[in-house]
């Protein structure tokens, strides 16, 4: 929390700060002191004679004063035509550009949007420069979520070459873009010989085979994500076909869309130097019209929240940029949809929705509990390779097992095993059982082990008995919809076997008694009821820290699970919920506080002999 009171130089340091930006932004692009070094070590330097020749020898070294000089865009707030100017944002960019290039580096970018400051456009113009200054024959490719975004895209480069100046166009033909050999997605530069192609994501197979150096693919974080579209297996085909090699660039951008699809796994890929891209992103305050002036900075800075103050404080805003952020946000109807449009860090913009029903804050506090399992490997009912023998129940390590551990079972300990039912299938969702301790006193359930994978629907009800079995007799709860409304015909024969031959299966009361006058149904039923109640009382958990989870994409899945337009929740498109309901289903049984029959107790020394095995500690 920080201190309400402002700090008594207040004013005179939000003054330095103004001051500090502002020399920041402010720059001459034909400042002839500001003449790469470069650009004086190559011979054609000492003999250039004509404002004209300085200017094309400058072109080759400087892009920001080729831009200057060659490039018109639309300025977004008077909408006039104006020299392509950078912006402070885009020089931080154009400095990690210009990096890799004069280390002769492959250019490699995956850029996490934020409005208004022109990252598309500034990644164009830098393919132009390659492609009109640099490299001949030198193709590009423009992919987007849709064919209409890449067509736009695209766009700005026809305007740079209708404004491009005449007297810096050295080929014979005049700058434009032509048709290449009747195909309707690809123009090509007149005299230069790059071809510059626009495809979708939702047709993939147009950017197989596609000969090209460079390639801008935006919005991927909106390219569908299933069997038949798959944003990883398009982005593979296109970098097969790049090589890497100096003034190839491949630029990765988008807006967020949420945690755990494609695009967020890229950025933390990168963000943890495990890619060959560079992160980037820009916060709402580097954007210079996200500023309001002050009238008396005392009494705003009273009417500030910790978070706001935080602005100051954490990230150097200036009084004028926090006005801005502090105004703005009162027209939004909570702070989750302010972060949500106009972000401070990247995290904020990956898990800020005003759809989300979980909020990023409380998921972060319980992602600290996360932890690496103990050990991964199968938990089987019997060491007799019958899958049905449930009598001695044990835990093999292996590390290309499914199921995660991270607390073996422990004497007279009371546990929880929920099971969310899958496909068999690979692009199928997945099955999983989830192992939760009950907690005791002011002790909160905490997850202790997990199973997810793709599996038989009568093997994985064995499995889901193995790991109860294993846990103590674990009270089992099956979510039963899809076994009750099974097609096949088989899932009430699973449920009434498992019935039989698992002790503590969870039953819920019937409507009305069935043919053999039984008044309770094995299995959790989710529907329009439960579902609520179920969500409910995990919204309330979460925020309370009411119990203790271990595996991140469980978090994941929290940030990615949304309230929908029909009232209606379930997982962002692309994205999955079967770990999450586990926990819904189990902590919300687990207020009935259901007794277990007697515990299974390890053998004394079991333990330390289960970890030893295949190097597990």
């Amino acid at each position: 929390m920080n201190n309400s009171a402002p700090p008594e130089n207040l004013v005179s340091l939000n003054t330095e700060l103004k001051a500090a930006i502002r020399l920041s932004a402010e720059y001459d692009p034909l400042d002839p002191k500001r003449i790469p070094e470069a650009m004086t070590r190559d011979p054609r330097y000492l003999v250039a004679t004509s404002e004209h020749d300085m200017a094309v020898l400058r072109f080759k070294y400087d892009f920001e004063y080729w831009a200057y000089r060659c490039v018109v865009i639309t300025d977004k707030l008077t909408g006039q035509d104006i020299p392509f100017k950078l912006n402070r944002p885009q020089r931080r960019l154009v400095a990690e550009l210009e990096r890799q290039r004069l280390a002769s580096q492959p250019l490699r970018l995956i850029m996490l949007k934020a409005r208004q400051w022109g990252g598309s456009t500034l990644v164009q113009v830098y393919f132009a420069w390659i492609q009109i200054i640099h490299r001949r024959n030198w193709n590009s490719l423009i992919c987007a979520h849709v064919k209409d975004t890449a067509a736009t895209i695209r766009g700005m480069y026809t305007k740079i070459l209708e404004r491009y100046p005449e007297e810096f166009w050295e080929e014979e033909t005049p700058p434009s873009f032509r048709p290449f050999e009747r195909m309707t997605n690809t123009r090509f530069i007149p005299g230069r010989g790059c071809k510059v192609t626009i495809c979708s994501s939702e047709n993939q197979e147009s950017a197989r085979g596609i000969d090209c150096a460079l390639a801008h693919l935006s919005e991927v974080a909106f390219w569908k994500d299933s069997t038949l579209h798959n944003p990883a297996d398009l982005l593979r085909s296109v970098a097969s076909g790049i090589a890497r090699k100096p003034l190839s660039f491949i630029a990765m951008e988008s807006t967020a869309n949420g945690v755990g699809n494609f695009f967020h796994r890229e950025w933390l890929r990168a963000v943890s130097d495990k890619s060959d891209k560079i992160p980037f992103f820009v916060p709402w305050y580097e954007i210079d019209i996200y500023t309001e002036e002050v009238d008396d900075p005392i009494a705003l800075w009273m009417s500030l929240d910790d978070y706001e103050r935080d602005l100051w404080y954490t990230y150097g805003c200036t009084l004028e940029a926090i006005n801005w952020y502090h105004n703005k946000r009162q027209e939004f109807p909570d702070h989750r949809s302010m972060m949500a449009e106009f972000p401070t860090t990247a995290d904020e913009a990956f898990t800020s929705s005003s759809s989300n029903v979980f909020a990023s804050v409380d998921v972060e506090r319980l992602r600290k509990g996360v932890r690496e399992p103990l050990a991964c490997g199968e938990v089987v009912g019997s060491s007799k390779g019958d899958v049905a023998d449930l009598s001695s129940p044990r835990f093999i390590p292996s590390p290309d097992g499914y199921a995660k551990i991270w607390e073996f079972p422990k004497p007279d300990k009371r546990y929880i095993a929920s099971v969310d039912i899958g496909g068999r299938s690979r692009g199928a969702d997945f099955s999983v059982i989830a192992v939760l301790s009950c907690g005791a006193g002011s002790e909160p359930p905490e997850v202790v082990a997990q199973w997810r994978g793709h599996i038989d629907h009568d093997l994985l009800a064995w499995k889901a008995a193995a790991m109860g079995r294993y846990y103590n007799n674990a009270l089992l709860v099956v979510e039963s919809n899809t076994w009750e409304t099974s097609s096949e015909g088989h899932g009430a024969y699973i449920l009434d076997t498992l019935s039989t031959s698992y002790p503590n299966l969870y039953r819920r009361e019937r409507s009305a008694q069935d043919s053999a006058g039984q008044s309770l149904a094995p299995g959790f039923h989710t529907n329009t009821r439960t579902k609520p109640a179920v969500i409910s009382n995990l919204i309330a958990l979460v925020r309370e820290g009411g119990y203790v989870e271990r595996d991140s994409e469980a978090c994941d899945e929290l940030l990615q699970y949304e309230l929908r337009a029909d009232g209606s929740y379930g997982a962002r498109r692309g994205c999955h919920d079967d770990i999450l309901m586990t926990r819904a289903i189990a902590l919300y049984v687990n207020l009935s506080g259901s007794t277990p029959p007697a515990p299974y107790r390890m053998k004394p020394g079991e333990l330390e002999r289960l970890l030893s095995i295949g190097g597990w500690r």
